[in-house]
């Protein structure tokens, strides 16, 4: 049995990079695409969030000298990059998907609307959830919160290259301990990065776990909806 039917994954756009160091790395794709198809045939209904810090990422935009609002706007596009290749590749794999964007961009990808991805995820299709929420200043973090909370989502699946939530960073701190379980409360008072604070304060309104896992590791995303603990769970 599923512990969870309905989730919501949100994929980092730096994760396709692989060690390419910038764009598409396909084998990484493919991989993402054959996780996340195994957990489509055991029947998760799947909603899709992923960013586009692997084309362009506004801040970093802002830093070398474009307009903030300007610079959010093409990391919109970014994350429609990404999530036209991961729909190319889940055709590639016989798995049905729909690319939404948050602003109007027909024939590209058709406009978000609710009802109409939920309609989608109950029929079997996978969702592709892109362009943010369609405004500057919000990151893929909180677009991800956001349609969680909208879509009825009954989890957020985080994946990273991490395996979960440490005292301090892992990579960083060879003394970091790993969290099994945490409260929203306690991440707040700890400062740990898990999203940043307006998605994680929506999640936190709305009773939205957070799971935290290593998405690289194949077999886990499966693995973390029949409930095994290999990461983290954020939770009240």
């Amino acid at each position: 049995m599923l512990k969870y039917k309905r989730i919501l994954l949100k994929l980092s756009g730096e994760s396709l990079m692989s060690n390419a160091g910038y764009g598409i790395d396909s084998d990484r794709l493919n991989e993402y695409v054959d996780e996340i198809k195994d957990l489509h045939d055991a029947g998760a209904q799947i909603a899709i969030v992923i960013g586009g810090g692997n084309i362009f990422r506004g801040l970093t935009g802002v830093a070398s000298g474009f307009d903030r609002v300007k610079g959010d706007q093409m990391g919109m596009l970014a994350t429609v990059i990404n999530s036209l290749a991961l729909q190319s590749a889940m055709k590639n794999s016989g798995l049905k998907s729909v690319v939404y964007t948050a602003i109007r961009m027909e024939p590209v990808g058709e406009l978000y609307i609710r009802d109409k991805v939920i309609e989608n995820l109950e029929q079997g299709t996978v969702a592709i959830l892109s362009g943010g929420t369609g405004n500057p200043f919000f990151t893929t973090d909180t677009a991800s919160a956001l349609r969680a909370v909208e879509i009825g989502a009954e989890i957020i699946l985080k994946g990273t290259r991490v395996d979960g939530v440490y005292t301090a960073d892992p990579e960083k701190d060879p003394k970091a301990t790993k969290f099994n379980n945490i409260t929203f409360d306690e991440v707040i008072r700890r400062e740990l990065n898990v999203m940043d604070q307006t998605a994680f304060t929506m999640c936190k309104e709305n009773n939205l776990p957070i799971y935290v896992f290593d998405m690289n590791t194949k077999g886990n995303l499966l693995k973390v909806v029949y409930g095994e603990e290999i990461g983290t769970l954020v939770s009240r």
